[in-house]
């Protein structure tokens, strides 16, 4: 037989040599495979003399188990330096300063919101909220608004099939106002509405504005100085506002609010339509049968509502021109906003 200690230091140091799996497994194959040195070795035996036999078959299981010893600590260690190697290749440096944040803005319609509630707050007005899913009393009823009105048809409002629907204006928070706490009452109610209408300046959901007030000698002229002075407020400048009559069967008299053009100060430009004016509210004196509604006395009590589209008061304040942009999540136009204050 040949020298064990030379053939186990032999077989130690390629193992030892081995760089990686594959090499290691051509090293075990080479000395402990079914044809490798040492099992060789054991083939060897039957030429020994039978009292030579279980020495030389105790120093050749010894020497595979060495072997085998170090073939699996080698094993062992390519596997954590292979793992080690993929952790720093992939390894990130925390002390690096951060790639890609940016600061967040406040959404432009949010913005407006926002502001709206400031100002009408500062005028004393309290801020109240209505759910989006209403029934037709609040919706239409309770706002005298006949059955046969051509709001009630389905090509205008979204409907549920038990009778429910998504509001079509802010103005049934009115009605669930009055009920709760009664005249005298001054609030506002801005929110989300539903309609079947989408182009350049309408959209299926939209912000709408509604403000009521409800108390002992409320008059036409309250409210004209009311939304000029929040216009004036809104707009940071001298606007013109000008009240056409119109119809609304939940106001009377009811009128259409005009403001003069921020854009050109009222000289006329495309956007104004050369009109010189622009049209951003419809306003009047609360019905009697609205007030009865809500369980005010209208021999007591007389007020007024307005409402407006918070969408559009935001495309005029930002120069804006088409409604669809405020719903389109696009970052290059969301970014130009942060710089405006609510």
């Amino acid at each position: 037989m040949a020298d064990l200690t030379v053939l186990i230091r032999q077989a130690l140091s390629e193992v030892a040599a081995c760089g990686d799996l594959a090499a290691l497994e051509e090293a075990r194959v080479r000395w402990l495979g079914k044809k490798g040195t040492l099992t060789e070795e054991l083939k060897a035996l039957g030429s020994l003399t039978a009292a030579a036999r279980p020495a030389a078959g105790a120093r050749i299981n010894a020497a595979k188990s060495e072997v085998q010893g170090a073939i699996e600590a080698r094993r062992d260690a390519l596997a954590r330096a292979a793992i080690e190697g993929q952790l720093a290749a992939g390894r990130i440096d925390v002390t690096l300063p951060g790639r890609g944040e940016e600061p967040g803005g406040l959404h432009p319609v949010t913005q407006a919101r926002l502001r709206i509630e400031t100002l009408f707050r500062r005028a004393g007005f309290d801020v109240a909220s209505g759910p989006e899913i209403e029934d037709d009393f609040h919706n239409f009823g309770a706002l005298n608004i006949p059955p046969n009105h051509p709001a009630r048809a389905m090509h205008d409002t979204f409907y549920f099939a038990d009778g429910r629907l998504l509001r079509t204006h802010t103005s049934p928070v009115q009605i669930r106002a009055l009920q709760e706490h009664g005249a005298p009452l001054a609030v506002i109610a801005p929110g989300r509405v539903y309609r079947c209408d989408s182009d350049m300046t309408h959209s299926p959901m939209f912000h709408q504005l509604e403000g009521v007030v409800v108390g002992e000698h409320i008059s036409f002229a309250n409210m004209k100085a009311a939304l000029h002075g929040f216009l004036q407020a809104y707009f940071e400048r001298d606007v013109a506002i000008r009240l056409r009559p119109s119809y609304f069967p939940f106001t009377e008299p009811s009128a259409e609010v005009d403001m003069s053009c921020v854009f050109c100060e009222g000289r006329g430009c495309r956007t104004c339509k050369h009109s010189g004016w622009l049209e951003v509210s419809g306003c009047g004196m609360m019905h009697p049968n609205v007030l009865k509604a809500s369980g005010v006395d209208p021999e007591r009590f007389t007020g007024y509502a307005f409402g407006a589209g918070i969408d559009r008061l935001a495309m005029l304040r930002y120069g804006v021109n088409d409604l669809r942009l405020f719903f389109e999540n696009d970052l290059r136009f969301l970014r130009q906003f942060r710089r405006f204050s609510a």
